[in-house]
């Protein structure tokens, strides 16, 4: 994957495809393998943008305090850079976290959401969650940490089925994983969230999309942002916990695909 040298910070991104653009954005570990079991779908029909952010994978490992609204600047230098004049955004709760915020701020440079497993507001059961998974970290180490990580994502069936390939993705994630010090900075920037101020600026074409037995981002989160935002589509999927889209690839594919071809940029630039 190559580097974009931004100005205080070095982001690993990869282009696959052609088409309009869609910029795929993962969640809280940051890393653009998130979508491994997506990008070929996306590929087919749109040149798909992808990343690590800051603190995460190939970027750099910045040992700083961390927000939301750092990781959207990040991104939103990274389309200048790629001279991506506008695109659409699918994003996995951090990443729709931070899809919330250009939709407000940057307007014209999105032209639809797709927000997935995504909150605006941090409620007790999503808090629960991550103060636990941040004692883990704290008391237990980085490994520890990576290891439940599983019990966040998946449903239950899922691990119970899936062990030799979460034993693989575990260990993967061991190996590449960012500090201690890091890993909590990026959890309590999340935890910091208030995307309530932005909902009602956004006015592009969005879809919600959340799974009914996710227990980190709970469908209330998903139901409170398509309440707010103009004209947004909420959608509950019956199965696939904070992690639909690794759990039922062609579903996710399937739906948030034939999205964006309803919601077409028009023109588009290309890299």
């Amino acid at each position: 994957m190559p580097i974009a040298q931004l100005s205080d910070v070095a982001l690993r991104y990869e282009i696959v495809g052609s088409g309009e653009p869609v910029l795929l954005v993962a969640g809280l570990g940051g890393s653009a393998g998130y979508w491994a079991p997506n990008v070929e779908a996306f590929a087919a029909r749109h040149q798909v943008v992808l990343h690590d952010h800051r603190g995460t994978g190939g970027s750099t490992r910045s040992e700083m305090d961390y927000s939301v609204e750092l990781l959207a600047d990040d991104l939103l230098r990274l389309m200048d850079q790629l001279k991506i004049e506008k695109a659409h955004l699918v994003g996995h709760s951090t990443g729709g976290a931070m899809g919330i915020v250009l939709g407000a701020r940057a307007p014209d440079r999105i032209a639809s959401l797709v927000l997935y497993a995504t909150w605006a507001e941090l409620d007790a059961q999503m808090e629960q969650c991550l103060s636990l998974r941040r004692r883990i970290l704290s008391s237990m180490g980085e490994a520890e940490y990576h290891r439940a990580t599983p019990l966040f994502l998946y449903p239950p069936s899922y691990v119970r089925d899936h062990k030799a390939d979460l034993e693989r993705e575990i260990a993967a994630a061991v190996a590449a994983t960012p500090s201690r010090s890091i890993m909590d900075a990026r959890a309590a920037g999340i935890m910091a969230f208030d995307g309530l101020r932005y909902l009602d600026d956004i006015c592009c074409p969005t879809l919600v999309l959340v799974a009914r037995d996710d227990i980190l981002t709970p469908p209330y989160s998903s139901e409170l942002i398509a309440a707010r935002i103009a004209g947004a589509e909420l959608v509950q999927v019956p199965h696939g916990g904070h992690a639909f889209s690794r759990v039922e690839p062609a579903a996710f594919n399937s739906l948030t695909l034939d999205f964006l071809a309803a919601h077409p940029i028009g023109t588009h630039a290309h890299v």
